[in-house]
């Protein structure tokens, strides 16, 4: 008998994005890791109470921990709520965090979480290998971005004449 994929306890299920680290950041490698969370936490994600918009992770001491995630507290919780910005230590095995050590000791490299969802029940964040835009790369992934939209316009318009 197979198990059937519900949300709540299957699937991957997003729960926040950060679409702004795609048009800030150049996105070498990602990876995938758990996190170390609190059950109030957990709930609030259920939710989908979390912004990653300022977030970012750094490795310290052999270990990876995220900084500037936002989980709202949880309505029904009790007077132990959790702290809405603490930092948060990331779970990944030994040899992903020595490689994430060298490659974010060279120049410009930087970790950006991209989103977090849930996993078989698990909550999960995708972690990426960056290295940040300057202005014009900016402009310029925009004018592709323009290009490719008017491109799309230009073919449906022919396909439906």
């Amino acid at each position: 008998m197979s198990k059937s994929k519900t949300p709540a306890s299957g699937g991957n299920r997003i729960i926040c994005q950060n679409k702004k680290a795609l048009h800030d950041f150049e996105i070498i490698e990602t990876i995938e890791a758990g996190m170390v969370l609190v059950g109030s936490e957990v709930k609030s994600l259920r939710e989908g109470r979390a912004n990653l918009k300022d977030s970012y992770a750094r490795v310290k001491k052999g270990e990876v921990f995220l900084y500037g995630l936002h989980i709202s507290p949880y309505t029904h919780a009790s007077y132990n709520n959790h702290e809405p910005e603490r930092v948060r230590k990331l779970l990944l095995h030994n040899f992903e965090i020595k490689r994430l050590t060298g490659k974010t000791t060279e120049r410009g490299f930087s970790l950006v979480p991209l989103k977090i969802y849930f996993k078989d029940g698990k909550i999960k964040t995708e972690l990426a290998l960056a290295r940040g835009k300057k202005l014009f790369d900016k402009r310029e992934s925009l004018k592709k971005k323009e290009g490719a939209r008017e491109l799309d316009r230009a073919r449906k318009r022919y396909k439906d004449t």
